[in-house]
């Protein structure tokens, strides 16, 4: 019986790694929300698995199979597609924008100003006064831009304009689009655009190939 668990739990544990390399390299802190739950379900199998000593390894295995090709399923279609991966994965939310904190969106997400104040402290930031933007990304995590530092703004992402962006910056779609005709480009045809210092920076597809 023993062997039998030592036996299963060195099996699934090689198998697990394996599984990951598959999935691609994460910390915990950038798991996305399907990333998560691929993650607790393994746990899950793993253990039934394990549990159940007479049961066959494999009634474990194949249903991880299943849930890695999901995975990379998600993962391939959210490269590929920005509506599908904001879809499953949401939007990055300003919390603070320009030195004011929203409130309301934080009420709306259920993150509590003692959430914010705990995740600033973690980035060194003494006081609300000294943040600029704070952005409280997919994964949980919390950005921070403090007063007087310049931060590259997403311009286009994938060839997608970020209106967001446009709108901070006091800039419109016309703007951007003249910007882009002087390098001879459409925002299909960039991957990367970002403004900082006053600058636009532009990083084209085929610069990837």
């Amino acid at each position: 019986m023993y062997g039998m668990i030592i036996y299963k739990t060195f099996l699934l544990y090689i198998f697990i790694i394996v599984v990951y390399r598959v999935m691609g390299k994460k910390e915990v802190g950038q798991l996305s929300i399907v990333d998560l739950i691929v993650t607790i379900l393994i746990a899950e199998l793993a253990a039934i698995s394990i549990e159940q000593v007479k049961s066959s390894i494999f009634i474990s295995i194949i249903p991880i199979l299943v849930l890695v090709l999901m995975q990379i399923i998600l993962s391939y279609l959210s490269l590929k597609s920005n509506r599908f991966r904001k879809f499953i994965d949401g939007n990055p939310s300003i919390i603070i924008h320009r030195g004011k904190v929203n409130f309301s969106l934080m009420t709306k997400l259920r993150y509590g100003l003692d959430d914010l104040l705990s995740q600033l402290r973690e980035k060194g930031v003494k006081s609300l006064e000294d943040v600029d933007y704070a952005v409280l990304e997919n994964s949980g995590n919390l950005s921070v831009f403090e007063n007087e530092k310049d931060y590259p703004m997403p311009l286009i992402v994938d060839g997608e304009m970020n209106q967001e962006t446009l709108e901070k910056i006091g800039k419109d779609e016309q703007w951007l689009n003249q910007v882009l005709k002087r390098e001879k480009l459409t925002v299909k045809e960039v991957f990367y655009a970002f403004y900082t210092k006053n600058e636009t920076y532009i990083i084209k597809k085929s610069d990837l190939l």
